[in-house]
Parts: C-alpha cells; sequence; structure tokens
C-alpha cells in the first residue's frame, strides 16, 4: 500500500481507466457552454456596438450629446475622428467620436 492509495481508492481508479472514452460525449458540453456564451454575452455587445456605429453615424451639428466622461454640451463640428463640443457659451472641447455615449433629445441642456 503506497501513499496515493489513500488518496484515491484503487477500485474507483481502475474502473475509471476501463471505461471507453465517448467521442461525442466530450465535445457535447463545450460545444454548448461556446453556445450559451455566444448568445449571452458576444451577440448582446455586438449588437450594442452596432447600434453605437449608427448614433455616431447620424450625428449632426447641433445635436446634444453626453460623452463618456459625463460632459454634456452640443456639437458645434464634427471631424472623421474627432467632435468638437461646445460646453459653455464659447468653450468648445474635442472629443473622439467613440467618447461620443448617448445624443439627448432636444432642449434636454437648456432645461437643465
Amino acid at each position: 500500500m503506497t501513499l496515493l492509495d489513500f488518496l484515491i481508492a484503487p477500485a474507483h481508479a481502475q474502473a475509471a481507466a476501463q471505461q471507453p472514452g465517448g467521442g461525442f460525449g466530450t465535445l457535447l458540453f463545450p460545444i454548448l457552454l461556446i453556445g450559451v456564451m455566444y448568445f449571452l454575452m458576444i451577440r448582446p455587445q455586438m449588437k450594442r456596438a452596432k447600434e453605437h456605429r449608427a448614433m455616431l453615424e447620424k450625428l449632426s451639428r447641433g445635436d446634444e450629446v453626453l460623452t463618456n466622461g459625463g460632459i454634456a454640451g452640443t456639437v458645434s463640428d464634427i471631424g472623421e475622428n474627432f467632435v468638437t463640443v461646445e460646453i459653455a457659451a464659447n468653450v468648445r472641447i474635442r472629443v473622439q467620436k467613440a467618447a461620443i455615449a448617448n445624443v439627448l433629445p432636444k432642449g434636454t441642456l437648456k432645461s437643465a
């Protein structure tokens, strides 16, 4: 009797070694796991990214926007990668297009 016999019962280890390996049964769990992860995590993220790209494409001058940093302002100029946002009278900042989180309804900044 060895030290390993105390950790793993010899009869249990022999029975496990004699079982035939199932080909499809072994692959079924990882395939199901990947499918569940796709529908619960990957697909919704891709949908949100697509909606965000569409929102940025429709962005126009005069739109009221909210950045990821929480800065609200009005779009005064749109470039290829950057947007100029007016946050107060004669105060303009340039932010990346991807930093625009939401387009606010018209009149939101005046009511605040």
